[in-house]
C-alpha cells in the first residue's frame, strides 16, 4: 500500500477515535449527578438496602441521564450536615437524604445551596429547593397484620420498634388493625430499641417478645435479626422493607417490600427535564411503591388469597388501613364508622390503637 494511502487511513482513524472521545466526553458532561445519603449500611437487608436497590434500578432506567453515588452509615448528627454540604460542593444536582433525622441538617444546607435540589425522605419540612418523599409503609404493615392475625395461636403479636416517631407508630397501629380485622382478640406487645440498625438489640428484643408469648413478630428496624430469632425459636416473622426469607425460610410468612425506584425514576426525570417543583410525595400500594410479597410455605392458600384481596382493595381505593371505627387504648373513638383518618393526622400520629399494650414513649 502506498505511503499516502496509509497516511490517509491513519488520519481517518485518528478523526474517528477523536470523534468517539468527544462524544464520550459530551455524554459524560450531559449526565447530571445525584447523591444518596444512607443512615445504615447497604447490606442491612432492610431500609438502606431497599433505597440502594431503588437507586441502582433508577440509574439503569434513566439510561445515562444521571450518574449516582451514595454514602452509607451517616449518623443523624452534625456529620449529616457536613456530608450534605460536601456533596453540594461536588456539584450534585440533587441530594437524597434517606432518614427522618436528617431533616433539620438538610433544610439548613438547602438554604445555603439554592441551585441544588434536596429531597428528604419521611420528613415534613420543605423549601424552594427542598421536597419530601415517603412510602406508605403502614399499608404494608396492615397487610402483614392480616397474615399475622390468621397465623397466631397465642393471639399475641410482637413488634420490635426503632424510634417513637409518627412513621413507626403508624406501622404498629396498622399492623394491629390488620390482624384484628381477621382476629379481634389480637394484642400487640412493643419493645423499643432506639436504633434503626442494631442487630444485637433487635435480636434481644425479639427474644424478649417471644418469651412474653408473642408467636408472630413484625419489626420497624433494618436488620434481619428478628427473622433469624424467630427461625431459631420456631415462631413467625416478616421481612421488612425487603425479602428476608434467606435468613429464615421457615419463619418468614411474607415481606413488606418497598420499591423506591417507583419514586426515584419520575423524580429524576423531572429534574433532568427541568420540570421539578418542591412537593410532598407519599406513595403506596396504588403506585406500586410498596407491596406484600414472598409468602412463605407456612401461609395457607386461603390466607394468602385474603391478604392479596385486601391489597387489591387498597390499590383500588376501596379500603384504607385506618377506616373507622377505630378506638384508642382507652376505648375512645378516634375515627368514627364511615370515616377515614386524614393524611394530616396520619403524619402526626402519636397514639396507640386499642389492642396495643404499654404506653407510648414521650
Amino acid at each position: 500500500m502506498p505511503i499516502s494511502s496509509k497516511l490517509k487511513k491513519l488520519a481517518t482513524a485518528v478523526v474517528a477515535v477523536g470523534s468517539m472521545c468527544v462524544g464520550s466526553l459530551q455524554a459524560t458532561h450531559a449526565a447530571e449527578k445525584a447523591a444518596f445519603v444512607y443512615i445504615g449500611p447497604t447490606g442491612d437487608h432492610g431500609w438502606t438496602y431497599s433505597h440502594d436497590q431503588g437507586r441502582i434500578k433508577a440509574e439503569k432506567a434513566l439510561g445515562g441521564k444521571f450518574t449516582t453515588s451514595h454514602i452509607e452509615n451517616v449518623p443523624e448528627t452534625a456529620d449529616a450536615e457536613r456530608v450534605f454540604r460536601n456533596l453540594a460542593q461536588q456539584g450534585n444536582k440533587v441530594i437524597f437524604g434517606t432518614s427522618f433525622g436528617y431533616m433539620n441538617q438538610m433544610e439548613k444546607v438547602a438554604r445555603q445551596f439554592p441551585n441544588t435540589i434536596f429531597m428528604h425522605a419521611t420528613g415534613y419540612k420543605m423549601g424552594k429547593n427542598m421536597g419530601t418523599y415517603d412510602v406508605r409503609t403502614y399499608e404494608g404493615a396492615y397487610l402483614l397484620g392480616v397474615v399475622a392475625g390468621g397465623k397466631t395461636k397465642s393471639n399475641t403479636l410482637g413488634v420490635v420498634a426503632s424510634f417513637p416517631i409518627p412513621e413507626v407508630v403508624r406501622n404498629i397501629d396498622a399492623f394491629t388493625l390488620g390482624a384484628q380485622s381477621v382476629n379481634p382478640k389480637i394484642k400487640t406487645k412493643v419493645i423499643w430499641v432506639n436504633s434503626w440498625f442494631n442487630p444485637g438489640k433487635e435480636r434481644d428484643a425479639a427474644l424478649a417478645l417471644i418469651s412474653q408469648g408473642a408467636d408472630v413478630l413484625m419489626q420497624n428496624t433494618d436488620s434481619p435479626a428478628v427473622v433469624q430469632a424467630a427461625q431459631q425459636k420456631g415462631v413467625y416473622a416478616f421481612g421488612w422493607d425487603s425479602d428476608m426469607s434467606k435468613f429464615g425460610a421457615k419463619a418468614q410468612l411474607a415481606a413488606s417490600v418497598i420499591h423506591w425506584e417507583k419514586i426515584y425514576v419520575p423524580l429524576l426525570n423531572q429534574i433532568a427535564n427541568k420540570t421539578w417543583k418542591p412537593s410532598k410525595i407519599w406513595w403506596g400500594v396504588p403506585q406500586g411503591a410498596i407491596d406484600i410479597e414472598n409468602f412463605g410455605p407456612a401461609v395457607p392458600a386461603p390466607l394468602k388469597a385474603k391478604a392479596l384481596a385486601v391489597r387489591d382493595a387498597i390499590h383500588k381505593g376501596q379500603k384504607h388501613p385506618f377506616d373507622g371505627p377505630i378506638y384508642n387504648q382507652a376505648g375512645a373513638v378516634v375515627v368514627a364508622k364511615g370515616r377515614r383518618l386524614s393524611d394530616d393526622t396520619l403524619s402526626k400520629m402519636n397514639f396507640y390503637v386499642k389492642g396495643v399494650e404499654g404506653s407510648l414513649p414521650k
